[in-house]
Protein backbone atom coordinates (compact mmCIF):
# COMPACT_ATOMS: atom_id res chain seq x y z
CA UNK A 1 0.00 0.00 0.00
CA UNK A 2 1.29 3.46 -0.86
CA UNK A 3 0.46 6.84 0.55
CA UNK A 4 -0.16 9.35 -2.21
CA UNK A 5 1.85 12.48 -2.87
CA UNK A 6 -0.85 14.39 -0.98
CA UNK A 7 0.34 12.90 2.30
CA UNK A 8 4.02 12.75 1.42
CA UNK A 9 4.21 16.36 0.23
CA UNK A 10 1.82 17.63 2.89
CA UNK A 11 3.96 16.05 5.59
CA UNK A 12 7.11 17.56 4.08
CA UNK A 13 5.49 21.01 4.08
CA UNK A 14 4.40 20.61 7.70
CA UNK A 15 7.85 19.39 8.67
CA UNK A 16 9.32 22.47 7.01
CA UNK A 17 7.05 24.68 9.11
CA UNK A 18 7.81 22.73 12.28
CA UNK A 19 11.55 23.10 11.66
CA UNK A 20 11.04 26.88 11.57
CA UNK A 21 8.49 27.07 14.41
CA UNK A 22 8.56 30.43 16.13
CA UNK A 23 9.95 32.31 13.13
CA UNK A 24 6.54 33.59 12.05
CA UNK A 25 4.41 32.75 9.01
CA UNK A 26 6.16 31.29 5.98
CA UNK A 27 5.23 32.03 2.37
CA UNK A 28 3.95 29.02 0.45
CA UNK A 29 6.32 29.84 -2.41
CA UNK A 30 9.27 29.45 -0.01
CA UNK A 31 8.02 26.08 1.24
CA UNK A 32 7.42 24.97 -2.35
CA UNK A 33 10.92 26.00 -3.40
CA UNK A 34 12.71 24.43 -0.43
CA UNK A 35 10.69 21.21 -0.57
CA UNK A 36 10.63 21.01 -4.39
CA UNK A 37 6.84 20.88 -4.56
CA UNK A 38 4.95 22.76 -7.23
CA UNK A 39 3.25 25.82 -5.76
CA UNK A 40 -0.20 25.09 -7.30
CA UNK A 41 -0.12 21.55 -5.87
CA UNK A 42 1.01 22.80 -2.45
CA UNK A 43 -1.81 25.34 -2.43
CA UNK A 44 -4.33 22.49 -2.85
CA UNK A 45 -2.80 20.61 0.09
CA UNK A 46 -2.88 23.56 2.46
CA UNK A 47 -6.66 24.14 2.40
CA UNK A 48 -7.66 20.89 4.19
CA UNK A 49 -4.86 21.40 6.72
CA UNK A 50 -6.19 24.87 7.53
CA UNK A 51 -9.79 23.61 7.69
CA UNK A 52 -8.65 20.77 9.95
CA UNK A 53 -6.97 23.14 12.40
CA UNK A 54 -3.40 22.01 11.73
CA UNK A 55 -2.37 25.24 9.97
CA UNK A 56 -3.34 28.86 10.19
CA UNK A 57 -3.12 31.37 7.39
CA UNK A 58 -2.14 34.99 7.92
CA UNK A 59 -2.93 37.56 5.24
CA UNK A 60 -0.91 40.63 4.37
CA UNK A 61 2.66 41.46 3.40
CA UNK A 62 4.05 39.54 6.37
CA UNK A 63 1.53 36.77 5.97
CA UNK A 64 1.87 33.14 5.11
CA UNK A 65 1.12 29.89 6.87
CA UNK A 66 2.17 28.61 10.25
CA UNK A 67 1.36 25.69 12.49
CA UNK A 68 -1.83 26.23 14.47
CA UNK A 69 -0.62 23.95 17.27
CA UNK A 70 2.63 22.69 18.73
CA UNK A 71 4.39 20.05 16.58
CA UNK A 72 4.13 17.59 19.48
CA UNK A 73 0.35 17.90 19.37
CA UNK A 74 0.03 17.03 15.67
CA UNK A 75 -0.02 13.29 14.98
CA UNK A 76 0.60 11.77 11.58
CA UNK A 77 -2.80 10.05 11.75
CA UNK A 78 -4.42 13.48 11.68
CA UNK A 79 -2.34 14.59 8.70
CA UNK A 80 -3.09 11.45 6.70
CA UNK A 81 -6.80 11.57 7.56
CA UNK A 82 -7.07 15.19 6.42
CA UNK A 83 -5.16 14.60 3.20
CA UNK A 84 -6.13 11.01 2.29
CA UNK A 85 -9.28 10.14 4.18
CA UNK A 86 -9.72 6.95 6.24
CA UNK A 87 -6.69 4.69 6.73
CA UNK A 88 -8.55 1.49 5.86
CA UNK A 89 -6.86 -0.29 2.96
CA UNK A 90 -10.24 -1.51 1.67
CA UNK A 91 -13.70 -0.06 2.09
CA UNK A 92 -15.21 -3.05 3.89
CA UNK A 93 -12.97 -2.54 6.93
CA UNK A 94 -14.75 0.68 7.88
CA UNK A 95 -18.06 -0.14 6.21
CA UNK A 96 -18.81 -3.88 6.39
CA UNK A 97 -22.24 -3.33 4.80
CA UNK A 98 -20.63 -2.83 1.37
CA UNK A 99 -19.93 -6.57 1.12
CA UNK A 100 -22.17 -9.50 1.99
CA UNK A 101 -19.08 -11.55 2.85
CA UNK A 102 -17.63 -9.14 5.43
CA UNK A 103 -18.59 -11.27 8.42
CA UNK A 104 -17.00 -14.43 7.04
CA UNK A 105 -14.03 -13.04 5.11
CA UNK A 106 -10.57 -14.00 6.37
CA UNK A 107 -8.93 -11.41 4.09
CA UNK A 108 -10.98 -8.64 5.74
CA UNK A 109 -9.47 -9.67 9.08
CA UNK A 110 -5.99 -9.13 7.61
CA UNK A 111 -6.99 -5.74 6.17
CA UNK A 112 -8.36 -4.78 9.59
CA UNK A 113 -5.07 -5.70 11.27
CA UNK A 114 -3.18 -3.75 8.61
CA UNK A 115 -5.30 -0.67 9.35
CA UNK A 116 -4.67 -1.08 13.09
CA UNK A 117 -0.92 -1.36 12.51
CA UNK A 118 -0.83 1.73 10.31
CA UNK A 119 -2.91 3.71 12.77
CA UNK A 120 -0.64 2.51 15.58
CA UNK A 121 2.51 3.79 13.88
CA UNK A 122 0.96 7.01 12.60
CA UNK A 123 -0.88 7.63 15.86
CA UNK A 124 2.26 7.29 17.94
CA UNK A 125 4.32 9.61 15.72
CA UNK A 126 4.04 13.39 15.98
CA UNK A 127 5.38 16.18 13.86
CA UNK A 128 7.84 16.86 16.69
CA UNK A 129 9.14 13.29 16.32
CA UNK A 130 9.79 14.02 12.65
CA UNK A 131 11.58 17.27 13.56
CA UNK A 132 13.86 15.32 15.91
CA UNK A 133 14.58 12.71 13.24
CA UNK A 134 15.19 15.35 10.58
CA UNK A 135 17.65 17.21 12.80
CA UNK A 136 19.60 13.97 13.29
CA UNK A 137 19.74 13.49 9.52
CA UNK A 138 20.40 17.13 8.58
CA UNK A 139 18.11 19.51 6.80
CA UNK A 140 17.89 18.80 3.06
CA UNK A 141 16.29 21.43 0.90
CA UNK A 142 17.47 24.39 2.97
CA UNK A 143 18.46 27.15 0.57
Amino acid sequence: MKLTTRTRYGTRALLELAMHKGEGPVFLKDIARRQQISLPYLERLIAPLIAGGVLRSTKGPRGGVSLARKPGDIKLTEITRLLEGPAAPVECVDNPDVCDRSGSCAARDVWSRLKEAMEGVLGSTTLEDLVDEQRKKGQPGKN
